[in-house]
């Protein structure tokens, strides 16, 4: 669904995620964050508890989970939070949480993720990023797909990453059977099926009134790099580019502010299945760049493909 006119915004790559929302009326709606306990995660539900939505931080660590909805709570006075298990690398837990979920959902945003981690794979032998990031989201978002149509006009965010950049998701092995692992190959490969997940889940619900956007957030010092050496995110942070340039790390509040601003900002209103980065819409990918979309991650077939794998993989 890319189109020649893109999305532009008054928001920079310094903006700030409260910064997004200031002026915006969240009251009534009901946003599930995954990862909301940490890293950009808390600062996104923050926002949007700042705008009034009742804010479900769905975390690996429940006690981590509640220490964020306390401190949500105290920065913004909303005592409309709650704290619900979930880990995305378990269908089981992700299966609870929807069968918990009662009522409608306005706003899904899919943060939650590992990155460059060694080797490791789920009891069905998947891959663990591809799983995590990819697979989990999958199932929690077509299991709240009831939820999501009831709200009338209900926005995903699939939280993607430049990294995506480095690899297509390799259909003829996706869990590395065949191939040496790769902890930065299997990161791409499930940054780019996020992006994939919003072109094909656009096109499908549409309809339902449900969009879906991908962004990247920026290069962000967070618990997401904790399998990452610190000479590795130097090596990454001077090739970082974005239209702050080489070098730059945001803040976790300004790397926040496009994940709101696809889950909450008026100027999104009909938008769906294109990938942000710095709160604009981004264009193709130019050689020698770290900015911009891959034409792999929003190729309508892949996505298709994506989609038929991804429920394959859920049914065995």
């Amino acid at each position: 669904m890319m189109t020649s006119t893109r999305v532009s915004t008054p928001f920079t790559n310094e903006t700030t995620a409260l910064e997004v929302v200031r002026g915006v009326d969240l009251t009534g709606r009901r946003a599930v964050v995954t990862g909301g306990a940490s890293g950009i995660g808390v600062e996104t539900a923050r926002a949007l508890a700042q705008a009034g939505a009742d804010v479900t931080l769905a975390v690996r660590n429940p006690s981590a989970g509640q220490e964020a909805l306390a401190d949500i709570t105290a920065t913004t006075g909303n005592d409309r939070i709650l704290v619900a298990p979930l880990d995305l690398a378990d269908l089981g837990s992700v299966a609870a949480f929807v069968a918990n979920w009662d009522g409608p959902l306005h706003i899904l945003v899919d943060n939650a993720g590992i990155m460059a981690a060694p080797e490791m794979r789920t009891p069905q032998g998947w891959e663990m990023q591809f799983a995590t990031n990819h697979l989990g989201h999958f199932a929690l978002a077509t299991g709240l797909h009831p939820a999501l149509a009831a709200a009338g006009g209900a926005r995903i965010v699939s939280v993607s990453s430049a990294a995506h950049l480095r690899s297509p998701v390799v259909f003829d092995d996706i869990h590395f059977a065949r191939r040496a692992y790769d902890p930065w190959l299997a990161y791409g490969q499930s940054k780019t099926a996020n992006v994939l997940f919003a072109v094909e889940a656009t096109r499908r619900w549409a309809g339902d009134g449900i969009l879906v956007n991908a962004l990247h957030p920026g290069a962000i010092r967070t618990n997401l790099q904790r399998y990452v050496s610190d000479e590795e995110l130097e090596r990454m942070r001077a090739q970082t580019g974005g239209t702050a340039g080489a070098g730059y790390w945001k803040t976790t509040e300004q790397g926040a502010a496009t994940s709101v601003l696809l889950a909450a900002s008026p100027l999104l209103d009909g938008v769906g299945g294109r990938y942000f980065e710095d709160c604009q819409e981004a264009g193709p990918n130019q050689p020698g760049t770290r900015t911009g979309y891959a034409p792999y991650a929003v190729d309508p077939e892949a996505a298709e493909r994506l989609w038929q794998v991804s429920e394959d993989m859920l049914r065995d």
